[in-house]
């Protein structure tokens, strides 16, 4: 029973990234640039925009009220209870304590989501090759001003394409991420081993196509599917 399990299924883990220098490893051998590609940076217009007017609409609420309360007018009773509040509490109180921290908090938030790249649903390809040549300045430029990307979704699409046409596989699904692919498939012949063989050799040929700048580690898992172990 065991033989049997050990023959139903089969995985294996192909973490190709340390490889890419090798001469069978992913982008070496295709003539790819030197260079580092960076990340793609969201423009982030609707959440700043939409910042700008949280805090436009406070300060101006704000601002109304200390202009009204210096004509004479009475504060607004939020502001009162407000300024009662914190001068009766002490520092130590926790409500005054949960307050600083979220606040703290929500202020680290902010700052690493205006440092963060975004877009991460985006992954960066390889730039294309520079011309030489005494007449290549423009085309060199060009070059060097064009970024291309690919979809997660896009690419785990096309990859889960590449794993059907492996003979022997019933059914695949590839979930693409920033660090790492994981494919999982079924088989309804042939030997567990050979399938998953071919399908690792199969979706790294196809990472390789995509041209990806930093191309993820690759996870295959492969099992018989229920109708074959009947």
């Amino acid at each position: 029973m065991n033989a049997d399990q050990k023959m139903r299924q089969s995985a294996s883990a192909s973490a190709y990234g340390a490889r890419a220098g090798a001469g069978t490893g992913v982008g070496a051998g295709d003539g790819d640039p030197p260079g580092r590609v960076r990340r793609f940076w969201s423009e982030r217009r609707v959440p700043a925009g939409i910042v700008a007017l949280v805090v436009a609409a406070v300060s101006g609420l704000l601002l109304y009220d200390v202009a009204a309360v210096r004509s004479g007018r009475r504060a607004m009773r939020w502001r009162d209870w407000l300024a009662d509040e914190l001068a009766a509490r002490p520092l130590d109180s926790a409500w005054m304590v949960a307050g600083a921290a979220l606040l703290a908090a929500l202020g680290v938030w902010m700052v690493v989501m205006a440092m963060a790249p975004g877009l991460r649903g985006l992954l960066p390809m390889r730039a294309p090759e520079r011309e030489s040549g005494s007449g290549s300045g423009s085309g060199a430029e060009a070059a060097a001003a064009v970024r291309a990307g690919i979809d997660r979704t896009s690419a785990g699409l096309v990859l889960r394409d590449r794993a059907m046409e492996v003979p022997g596989v019933r059914s695949a699904r590839v979930d693409v991420g920033r660090r790492r692919i994981r494919a999982r498939a079924l088989a309804h012949f042939r030997d567990l081993d050979e399938v998953r063989a071919d399908l690792d050799a199969a979706l790294h040929e196809g990472i390789r196509q995509l041209g990806l700048a930093r191309p993820p580690a690759l996870s295959v898992h492969v099992r018989r599917s229920a109708k074959s172990k009947g």
